[in-house]
């Protein structure tokens, strides 16, 4: 585009200077015959004088000054002509550049219409790369519901270029694939092709729907970073309702997943996002140790890792072994992006009833592209982390739950072991599991979530020194 505009400019350009040059040469032409003109004239004048009155020659000097006058009249005419082709010139000259601010109008609206990502800076250069492309898989199996879910998708889709979305079914549920077909080209269906049977033996039988969920999983992501080459992908799931600032959460934190190789993931969900227990701040935002799934972003880098090694079923747990994680961090969201309307489940809807159905969806739309976000990269967070939660008073449990303390601002409360931290947990309502040593949310070992409208770390002492993947 900037070498069309450059070319047209050269052009342009071009024909201005041509055109002034001709007029510059035409002028000098013209002024050449005037003199040569007046010069015959006059010597024509005084031979006809000598030649038939001589006598009239003595006039000639006296007549000088009248001469001058009619040869000034006649230059004059002369300059009005030069005056008026100046004036055309003049005017073709406004024409060319009606035409050139015309082209520079044009190329200035097509570059607003060209998206550009954030700018991306490394060391002390800056460099602005196109706007990438995000597919966005959507898992689905036996609900007819997912309709809810796709039509929400499309609702907040800002671009059908930029947010691809590809619904991979399994289950060969008839019902729920003309559910899907009924999008068109709004969106693209793949089909896991093995339907086999998953034999499992005594206990295991019961969790065969976990082994198909990881199957599903490993075929279709396989699918969407080699057969569709989508560099990075969000994954859905079809029981998830979403918030208007799904995509545009994503599309911000982009740029941070790809720069800071201490992620690993961006996640629209918050484990401990009850009501009543996260701020009333729509962009805060977090860096948690724990993988929080429901509603994540992953790069193709990461499912090269992981593709060759992916497990036979409990993906999500097997996901967050030290193994996989590797010190590394997911963003997480305060008020969650996703809520799961899903209470019929490989899960029987328990862990729904209990938890599940008090998640808060965020219901306002945060223009999270046009902020720094720069704050959530490792080595500007973690300084500023420690510093707030240390720097914070130490409180009891105690003094928490009985309301005893005499202001509301910020506290925390120090756990030493599993046990002491699982008591504080189930005393202040959030959840008390680990999963390889991390707790939900937790990030440095700190969790941290509002308690009757006062802000809250429970945290390990100051001189932590990592996760005990023992504690389960």
């Amino acid at each position: 585009m900037g070498t069309l505009f450059s070319t047209c400019s050269c052009n342009i350009l071009a024909q201005l200077m041509t055109v002034r040059l001709r007029f510059f040469m035409c002028s000098i032409y013209v002024m050449c015959i005037i003199s040569f003109y007046f010069l015959v004239v006059q010597q024509l004048y005084k031979h006809q004088l000598k030649k038939e009155a001589p006598w009239l020659m003595g006039l000639v000097n006296e007549t000088q000054p009248i001469q001058q006058v009619h040869r000034s009249l006649k230059l004059n005419d002369q300059l009005d002509l030069l005056e008026l082709e100046l004036q055309k010139q003049l005017k073709s000259n406004e024409e060319l550049l009606i035409k050139l601010r015309s082209l520079k109008k044009k190329n200035i609206a097509q570059e607003k219409d060209f998206k550009f990502e954030e700018i991306i800076k490394e060391g002390n250069s800056t460099s602005i790369k196109p706007s990438p492309i995000i597919g966005v898989l959507v898992f689905s199996c036996n609900r007819i519901t997912i309709k809810r879910n796709l039509d929400q998708l499309l609702k907040y889709r800002p671009s059908k270029e930029q947010f691809p979305i590809v619904v991979s079914q399994d289950c060969g549920h008839e019902p729920t694939t003309k559910v899907i077909q009924s999008y068109g080209d709004q969106l693209t269906l793949i089909q896991q092709p093995d339907q086999s049977d998953i034999s499992l033996v005594g206990k295991e039988k019961k969790f065969k729907g976990y082994y198909k969920i990881a199957r599903h999983y490993g075929w279709a992501l396989n699918k969407t970073f080699h057969g569709f080459n989508y560099d990075t992908v969000i994954i859905v799931e079809d029981d998830l309702d979403i918030s208007p600032d799904f995509f545009e959460y994503f599309l911000a934190l982009y740029p941070i997943l790809k720069s800071d190789l201490t992620l690993w993931c961006i996640s629209a969900w918050n484990d401990n996002g009850k009501n009543g227990m996260v701020a009333e701040n729509s962009e805060m935002l977090h860096r948690s140790d724990f993988f929080p799934g429901l509603g994540w972003m992953l790069t193709k880098d990461l499912w090269l890792e992981l593709q060759n090694k992916w497990p036979k079923a409990f993906w999500d747990d097997w996901i967050r072994q030290p193994a996989q994680r590797k010190d590394r961090a997911c963003i997480r969201p305060e008020i969650s992006r996703t809520k799961t309307f899903g209470k019929v489940g490989v899960s029987n809807g328990l862990f729904y009833e209990k938890h599940l159905k008090f998640i808060r969806l965020n219901d306002k739309f945060v223009p999270f592209t046009q902020k720094d976000l720069s704050y959530l990269k490792k080595d500007n967070y973690d300084v500023e982390f420690v510093k707030l939660v240390y720097g914070t008073p130490a409180v009891t449990v105690q003094q928490l739950t009985k309301g005893s303390l005499s202001h509301f601002n910020p506290v925390r409360v120090t756990y030493t072991s599993k046990d002491t931290f699982k008591k504080a947990a189930k005393a202040l309502g959030i959840m008390d599991d680990f999963k390889s040593g991390v707790p939900r949310t937790g990030y440095r070992g700190v969790v941290s979530f509002l308690y009757k409208g006062r802000w809250v770390y429970l945290a390990p002492t100051a001189d932590w020194k990592g996760y005990d993947s023992t504690w389960i």
